[in-house]
């Protein structure tokens, strides 16, 4: 039997919130530790090249390789592969974002750098937004009829 859709969808959205609070508390603590906020950096410091770069790298491989993923899913595959699928895809794009989110927050600890801590706010903005649902799951995944029929009534 299939699992709930439902079941599967939520056990997304608590890892979804796990990972987004998790970078949240991090960045709020590192914060509060450091206690500064400086705009103007020291241009020695490699993190100032490195972390908008794998930020801008994290936030398009994201994109890119959940797009490839959900793209291996076919029609006529049963809804619980494609439910599977699914959370693969998009666990590999949330940590395609919190991977450099924490990298930024890394890097601003010692330095205070506060373009470090503006990337990390909008990769967890953004990550953020990506909370899975049902509806982005019926739009996102190629569902047959027998499909869209089975997750309407598991869901009930």
């Amino acid at each position: 039997m299939d699992p709930n859709p439902s079941a599967s969808l939520k056990t997304l959205s608590i890892i979804h919130l796990a990972l987004v609070g998790g970078i949240a508390v991090f960045g709020v603590i590192t914060y509060l530790n450091n206690g500064s906020f400086i705009a103007n950096a020291d241009p020695n410091d490699m993190y100032i090249y490195v972390v908008p770069v794998v930020g801008a790298l994290g936030y398009f491989l994201s994109q890119f390789l959940f797009k490839k993923q959900l793209q291996t899913i076919d029609e006529n595959d049963s809804l619980s592969l494609k439910l599977g699928k699914y959370q693969s895809a998009s666990i590999t794009k949330y940590a395609l974002l919190e991977g450099p989110a924490i990298l930024a927050i890394f890097a601003y600890n010692p330095s205070g750098n506060a373009l470090f801590l503006v990337v990390a706010i909008f990769l967890v903005v953004y990550l953020f937004m990506q909370k899975p649902s049902e509806r982005k799951f019926t739009e996102e995944v190629p569902l047959s009829l027998e499909d869209k029929k089975q997750f309407n009534n598991q869901k009930k």
